[in-house]
């Protein structure tokens, strides 16, 4: 019996669900805290926050007085200073640094919002965790109205090499390719591609391997990145002469995405199937398996509460983070159950991987705090506010959605750059078209658009944020230069707001393009 069936017949235990279903958000939380404290108290990092005085204080009465505890003793990290403080000496083959024993691998992140990549330790106990979340999420799958034939199919996993890097203390690479690569031999035996490909490290050549060997597989459920999952599919259609995927994959129903806003990419994947899939959202980033989507009437996740992460919400203003989405020293945090529905906060995490109250760099929305739902409105340092426009992700995608609709195009990619304009300021978008647009009118639609969505944004168009420019360029040249830069494929997505380095890689590529 294939993967899905095979995950179903095994049983799923519904412990942890019906943990999370039946037990307050606090309760839960306060928990899980709880045990990552115990677990991490002998440490050298814990010995050095002094664990124990905070565990002490989970017998207090008062009902967060552990928090305080927790956030008095413990400064808020990013990576940098984790990274220079404690992860380099993990790196170095040094146990019990921020979690106990050796840590055996390190997931190589995207690197989306710094310039150079990054090395996020994953223990044997967050990729338990994320085997367990993963499973978690695959049982919802009952509450879609799938046929029979679905759960005797497999699933494509399109993710990074599963043949790892070794640095001669640890190996990394993509954390899709680490958490592949430990799968239990059962599941590995009906995921594909084959474990072949799957090592495959040159992404060119895994894909062209999937395209030729894809006629040969049942597949009902893809994982992957959006834009790579799109090109994948354009090349099986026309390597095998069809015209949609559906006459290659007839039992395809479900797509698993996450990691990028699926909203740009939707019009330009519905024309690639045969008949309607359920879409489905994640969130698993290189520090952990943060929330899923588990229903399919919702467009939102639900948080992972009792996952081997405990969240933090930091509200996303400008008392809390400078104009370049740098977080203050003295920046509020508050626990979920503190949290208030429809407000952004920044999300810091601490994990079975030894981070400890970590900026992970994205912003959410809590939209339904009863069922722990959320979702991501973009990243802290992925907005543009040169003069106050207080523009987010979330903003971009809506208007370059909307504007797209309105001209019957198809955008795949887009980023946006803010720059000096004369004695004001101005904001260059570059938009993916493989077609012709009048830039123009795409231009003028997407700026209505955010006037619409941002009041801030309405009110510096008149003021300091006096020209927008737009220009449109082949899709061909973002993943070119996402190649340039060694970021092609996997879990790899293009930025959409480009800053500082990333700025003047990109503008000197596109020079050399020209």
């Amino acid at each position: 019996m294939p993967i899905i069936g095979s995950i179903l017949k095994k049983g799923i235990k519904l412990r942890e669900t019906l943990e999370q279903d039946y037990t307050s958000p606090y309760d839960l939380q306060k928990k899980e805290l709880s045990k990552l404290l115990i677990s991490a108290r002998n440490t050298m990092f814990g010995r050095e926050y002094d664990f124990m005085s905070i565990l002490e204080k989970f017998r207090s009465h008062g009902q967060h007085d552990f928090y305080e505890q927790f956030k008095a003793n413990v400064p808020i990290h990013d990576y940098d200073s984790m990274n220079d403080n404690w992860w380099h000496k993990t790196r170095d083959g040094e146990p019990d640094i921020s979690w106990p024993g050796k840590t055996k691998f390190f997931a190589l992140s995207s690197g989306t919002s710094g310039a150079s990549s990054k090395f996020i330790p994953v223990t044997k106990d967050m990729i338990r965790q994320i085997r367990k979340t993963g499973t978690r999420h695959i049982y919802t799958l009952g509450k879609y109205d799938l046929p029979d034939k679905f759960f005797q199919s497999g699933m494509l996993m399109l993710g990074g090499s599963t043949s790892l890097n070794f640095s001669g203390n640890f190996y990394y690479g993509d954390l899709s390719g680490i958490t592949t690569g430990q799968l239990p031999l059962w599941i590995q035996g009906f995921s594909r591609p084959s474990p072949k490909i799957k090592k495959q490290k040159d992404w060119e050549t895994k894909l062209e391997e999937i395209v030729e060997n894809a006629h040969k597989w049942n597949i009902g459920m893809i994982a992957g990145v959006p834009a790579w999952v799109t090109i994948l599919m354009e090349r099986i259609i026309e390597k095998h002469g069809v015209k949609n995927i559906h006459e290659i994959w007839p039992n395809l129903h479900a797509y698993v995405h996450g990691g990028v806003a699926f909203e740009p990419y939707r019009k330009g994947f519905d024309k690639l199937l045969g008949h309607p899939i359920h879409f489905i959202e994640t969130y698993l980033a290189s520090e952990g398996f943060i929330a899923f989507q588990d229903s399919p009437d919702k467009k939102s996740m639900r948080l992972m509460l009792n996952g081997g992460i405990f969240h933090e919400f930091v509200p996303f203003n400008e008392k809390n983070f400078d104009d370049d989405g740098h977080i203050r020293p003295d920046a509020e945090a508050l626990m979920f159950d503190q949290t208030e529905e429809n407000k952004e906060y920044a999300l810091l995490i601490s994990t079975v991987s030894g981070a400890w109250r970590y900026m992970i760099g994205d912003t959410v929305k809590v939209v339904d705090k009863h069922n722990s739902e959320i979702i991501i409105t973009g990243r802290t340092k992925h907005f543009l506010s040169l003069c106050g426009e207080h523009l987010s992700v979330d903003n971009m995608n809506k208007a370059v959605q909307l504007a797209a609709n309105d001209l019957d195009i198809i955008v795949k990619e887009f980023t946006v750059a803010g720059l000096p304009d004369g004695s004001l300021f101005a904001h260059h978008w570059y938009v993916g078209v493989d077609g012709i647009v009048d830039q123009e009118i795409l231009k003028e639609k997407i700026d209505t658009y955010l006037k619409d969505l941002n009041d801030d944004y309405a009110v510096e168009r008149q003021h300091a944020l006096k020209n927008i420019y737009l220009e449109v360029l082949p899709n061909e040249v973002f993943y070119g230069w996402m190649k340039s830069i060694g970021k092609e494929g996997g879990q790899t997505k293009f930025p959409r707001v480009l800053k500082k380095e990333k700025l003047e890689s990109w503008l000197s590529y596109l020079k050399q393009e020209a």
